[in-house]
């Protein structure tokens, strides 16, 4: 067995719950003669010891011979497969529609035609129900070739049934293609792009997202074509910072679940997400009122289904949960104690508790960072950021990156660091010019940060309000006020202006502002 597969195996042991692994036991209980189960001596070495050391355990087991474990570890991962499979047969539609279809191709070697057709007629029952096309698509074919077979009186006119069966999944099947297609491809752009940072930006994308929209004009959508729908809009009117659109399309992927409570339990990710989303507009709005009672709502159903969740939907929820859990902290601007309440995220990352992607990790250590800056705790704060600059993915979220080069800076200015801020501004800006179009508010800040390294204190203040006033204009610019969703640098000048902890500047601020 390869390197990389052995890995595989370890870590899917390592994911086994409680109730799996006892699942397994008594699924291989039921095999037959023990002594065909060297594969059950692996098992118990890794769930173990958390890995496999060869030389050890066949030290340890003298019935395994060296040239036996490829093999031995290569059946093992079948078997945890296929128990796997097993278990959650009835929990998942698509296993369970598979199997029938299984079963039908059984049925239909043994020569029993006419129960191999009533085994993939309820197995297209089956798919047609959660909306799986292709699925029931694949049930057709096996159904075609069963009555080329069997031939029955009625041929002529099951033929006629079967191609305009055919004809309406193949339909249903490509506009749901079209629509998944649009949501995947429209969040990859957000990934690697963020917010748009121009006009030529905004003009970009939307000509590429309406040349990618398909005509859904007199097209009776299903669930899931209504879900990458209002996937696409969201991710698209995120890109474009209107917040106001993009709340109303996620609102609507969410009401589509609540709608239809059934479709939860079918897919716990994609409501998690769908509120996920809500969220995020109601944090870029700077709504507390709509994101309060939203994350709540989003905690509640985490407790009321945890126990059902599976390993990728525990890390599914996680990571909404912990995302928004910051941005409540950045709303309410109580960084203090949100240090306390972020520890499990720094634990689940530290780690490495769920297989997070670079893009999650990113959006992580920027907002922890962000925690502990507004907290004053700015060694903390480089800890993260420094994650953040090291990391090998340079591809993703740049704006993240970016943004991430600049507090670093603000950081060690904190510290009173001047000669490394000196030492880091070339590299820093190296990187900036790398990007195709800096912002003016990139541009004043970095322009500010270098000249730092040679004021005197007396400058400081008077080069503070000047760097404010220039900032301030920016605020409302559509393609500019990105840059203070990342870091609220209008407040950290305030608080050196005003002689005053970031902390206490952000509180009279949201203070202020509730009572406009």
């Amino acid at each position: 067995m390869p390197k990389q597969q052995t890995e595989h195996l370890t870590e899917l042991i390592r994911r086994l719950t409680k109730a799996e692994k006892r699942s397994f036991n008594i699924y291989t209980n039921r095999q037959g003669d023990q002594e065909d189960k060297l594969f059950m001596i692996v098992f118990e070495y890794i769930d173990k010891h958390g890995y496999l050391d060869e030389a050890d355990i066949l030290k340890k087991n003298p019935q395994l011979q060296k040239i036996q474990l490829p093999n031995i570890k290569a059946n093992l991962y079948s078997q945890l497969l296929t128990n796997l499979r097993l278990l959650y047969r009835k929990k998942n539609e698509d296993i369970k529609t598979r199997e029938i279809i299984d079963f039908a191709t059984v049925l239909n070697s043994k020569g029993m035609y006419k129960a191999s057709l009533d085994m993939l007629n309820k197995a297209k029952q089956n798919a047609l129900s959660h909306e799986d096309y292709s699925l029931a698509f694949i049930s057709l074919e096996y159904e075609r070739v069963i009555e080329n077979q069997y031939v029955t009186g009625s041929i002529a006119i099951k033929a006629d049934i079967m191609e305009k069966e055919s004809n309406t999944y193949l339909e249903k099947t490509s506009l749901n293609n079209a629509l998944a297609n649009l949501s995947v491809k429209t969040y990859a752009m957000y990934l690697k792009y963020g917010y748009v940072r121009s006009k030529r930006d905004s003009v970009l994308i939307e000509e590429f997202f309406k040349s990618h929209l398909p005509d859904i004009k007199d097209k009776q959508l299903g669930f899931y074509d209504k879900v990458y729908l209002y996937q696409s809009y969201t991710w698209y009117y995120y890109m474009m910072q209107d917040f106001a659109n993009n709340y109303r399309f996620a609102q609507r992927w969410v009401d589509l679940f609540d709608s239809n409570p059934e479709w939860k339990g079918q897919n716990y990710v994609l409501y998690i997400k769908g509120l996920h989303n809500v969220l995020s507009a109601s944090y870029m709005a700077n709504r507390i009122d709509k994101f309060e009672p939203n994350f709540y709502k989003l905690s509640h159903f985490g407790k009321l289904n945890e126990t059902n969740f599976n390993f990728n939907d525990k890390s599914i929820f996680e990571i909404a949960n912990g995302t928004h859990l910051l941005n409540y902290i950045f709303l309410t601007g109580e960084y203090t104690n949100g240090v306390k309440m972020i520890e499990p995220i720094e634990v689940a990352l530290e780690r490495e508790k769920h297989d997070w992607d670079a893009n999650r990790k990113l959006n992580f250590y920027y907002k922890l960072a962000c925690v502990h800056f507004g907290a004053g705790d700015h060694s903390r704060c480089i800890d993260y950021l420094n994650t953040i600059i090291n990391q090998p993915v340079i591809d993703v979220r740049n704006d993240i990156q970016c943004f991430a080069r600049i507090l670093n800076l603000i950081a060690h200015y904190e510290l009173g660091n001047k000669l490394l801020i000196s030492y880091q501004i070339k590299s820093v800006f190296k990187f900036l010019i790398k990007m195709e179009e800096l912002q003016m508010v990139q541009k004043e800040v970095f322009s500010f940060l270098r000249k730092i390294p040679n004021m005197v204190n007396e400058q400081l203040k008077n080069e503070f309000i000047s760097l404010r006033n220039k900032l301030v204009k920016y605020r409302e610019d559509v393609f500019e006020r990105r840059a203070f969703l990342y870091l609220d640098i209008i407040a950290w000048l305030d608080c050196k202006i005003q002689d005053k902890p970031i902390e206490m500047v952000i509180q009279e601020n949201i203070r202020t502002n509730k009572l406009k």
